[in-house]
């Protein structure tokens, strides 16, 4: 089975035996996915893979692709703001080319869920919610041991919970006001201790450019007041936003991943106690632990969905 990861430059796709061990894997570059050549290319690397495995394309049984927007839960993908994608197009030519698989198409975070589900730190945990904390905040839920993508793909939105409600509101990409993902994010967190540094009129750590949390939590490591406000900060309304999901679904536990989640033993602490600060008292024991596939989550969430759907697990 292929596990068919779409990111904005790139596709990185895994090629997997049925008990999700991985044999090959590739890299494609990609621009636009809306022509003919270019779902050619794409294809075309995909069935060099299979063939550098010793496999033909008659071999591949299922295939998930996931791709960074809302997917319903019928498998209908929604629009792409950051990926120029001809969904139907990209389903025609992989049908195509592997006429003896099942394909599923399955939005990347809620791969990442699956990913962390069937392989990683969430492997025998049947009811958690995933949080990426990343350029934005995405996120995917899983309850008794299957993903909830929603009616109309928005499920697991989580950076978009609003947890600014009155006072600086941050504007949010999707038009609101006070969204998660404008406090939580890379983004988010910089934003924070530039504004910090700004109101108690101190020197900033060097910041390379507006996502780079590495330097804001050197800073941290190096005794910066303002670098540890913003940190609070951040986990309050991730926190908050965490509290707000229990009261809903009440899971088990919640995982962080994403590259702010790089730093996740230099704020773990904090969040949980942010998290058990607004929470119901109930769900005050649900564990907040680091996801462990990294990179390879949205590959083997996406095989795994290709799986389900094919109906073999």
């Amino acid at each position: 089975m292929l596990g068919i990861d779409v990111g904005g430059t790139s596709i990185k796709a895994g090629l997997l035996s049925l008990d999700g061990e991985v044999i090959g894997r590739t890299r494609i570059p990609t621009g636009e996915l809306t022509s003919t050549a270019a779902f050619g290319e794409v294809t075309e690397g995909l069935d060099q893979l299979v063939v550098s495995a010793g496999h033909t394309g008659s071999d591949v049984v299922a295939m998930g692709l996931d791709v960074p927007g809302p997917v319903d839960d019928t498998g209908k993908v929604g629009f792409f703001p950051n990926v120029a994608l001809d969904s139907e197009g990209m389903r025609n030519a992989l049908q195509e080319a592997f006429p003896g698989s099942q394909l599923a198409f399955v939005n990347d975070a809620n791969a990442a869920a699956l990913g962390e589900l069937w392989k990683g730190t969430a492997k025998g945990i049947s009811s958690f919610v995933m949080i990426t904390l990343g350029t934005g905040v995405g996120g995917g839920v899983v309850i008794g041991g299957r993903l909830v993508s929603g009616a109309f793909g928005a499920g697991g939105e989580i950076g978009h919970i609003t947890v600014q409600p009155e006072g600086e509101q941050r504007t949010c990409g999707c038009g609101r006001h006070g969204c998660l993902e404008q406090y939580a994010s890379a983004k988010g967190l910089v934003w924070l201790y530039r504004r910090e540094c700004k109101r108690s009129d101190a020197v900033p750590a060097h910041i390379v450019h507006e996502t780079d949390t590495i330097s804001v939590f050197r800073a941290l490591q190096e005794g910066d007041e303002c670098a540890d406000i913003a940190v609070d900060v951040m986990c309050d309304r991730l926190g908050f936003a965490l509290a707000q999901i229990s009261a809903t679904i009440d899971p088990a536990a919640y995982l962080v991943g994403g590259g702010v989640a790089g730093a996740f033993d230099l704020f773990s602490t904090r969040l949980a106690a942010a998290y058990r600060s607004h929470c119901l008292s109930t769900s005050a024991d649900a564990r907040i632990l680091p996801c462990s596939l990294g990179n390879d989550a949205g590959m083997y969430g996406a095989a795994y969905a290709g799986l389900t759907q094919a109906g073999l697990l």
